[in-house]
């Protein structure tokens, strides 16, 4: 596997429950963009448009992803190349519920997270990667797939090129992107609630009880199809 085997991809989706379905799909793959709006079984939900700004207008008339030209090619090319797409694990979701089967796959987020070992960046959402790491993306529109996986090629980029000038070869680096990938990581920082900033660790020391509590909602989530393996892993580690 090398460079030419990947394939930035990103997916904008009626909403983020299980029964929800991709209406956008954009890939770059051997340098080429590919980008097409698709007509889901159901209808986009208000929260979703709030982000993307796809409405169910705009798509009535699109043809369905199951039978379109994109998804034939990504039939062919996925099975002998890489994904690579951030919080990966929801668009291969998205694609699973199209039949689409993913064997490889790179996840920015998890390997952003890794390779910060100090702790340097605050958040890991791919627009706050962006403008922390000046990338150098012009017109990318957020929460437009094409518009992100202009930023996600960039950002890719950035992380494997950190892993090349200390000293790991081509092939090394997706080797170990890929595994980064596919297991749960440990969170250092928190995004989100009041300790937005706050080490995992600093928590621990404070307020116990806080990750205690949190624990219980991921498991819950989890109890209703929602699984969180990041922070299930992380909190149950530094809880143990």
């Amino acid at each position: 596997m090398n460079l030419k085997n990947l394939i930035f991809l990103d997916t904008e989706t009626t909403g983020v429950e299980k029964e929800d379905r991709l209406c956008q799909v954009a890939y770059i793959f051997d340098g080429k963009e590919n980008n097409n709006f698709f007509k889901p079984p159901l209808p986009i939900k208000a929260e979703a448009s709030a982000i993307s700004h796809i409405t169910n207008d705009q798509v009535k008339d699109c043809e369905v992803f199951e039978n379109s030209k994109m998804a034939e090619n990504l039939q062919k090319i996925l099975p002998e190349n890489i994904l690579v797409a951030h919080n990966a694990r929801f668009d291969i979701d998205m694609l699973k519920k199209e039949n689409l089967e993913i064997s490889n796959f790179i996840d920015t987020l998890k390997v952003a997270q890794v390779y910060d070992k100090e702790g340097y960046f605050k958040k890991y959402s791919m627009q706050y990667l962006r403008y922390e790491m000046n990338l150098d993306v012009k017109g990318a529109q957020a929460h437009d797939a094409l518009g992100d996986i202009l930023v996600l090629e960039k950002l890719f980029m950035r992380l494997f090129e950190k892993r090349k000038k200390e000293g790991l070869a081509e092939g090394e680096i997706l080797e170990e992107m890929m595994e980064i990938s596919k297991n749960p990581i440990l969170i250092k920082k928190i995004s989100f609630g009041k300790y937005t900033g706050k080490s995992v660790e600093e928590i621990l020391k404070e307020d116990k009880g806080y990750l205690e509590w949190l624990l219980a909602q991921k498991e819950k989530q989890a109890g209703e199809g929602n699984v969180d393996e990041d922070w299930l892993f992380t909190l149950k580690k530094y809880l143990k």
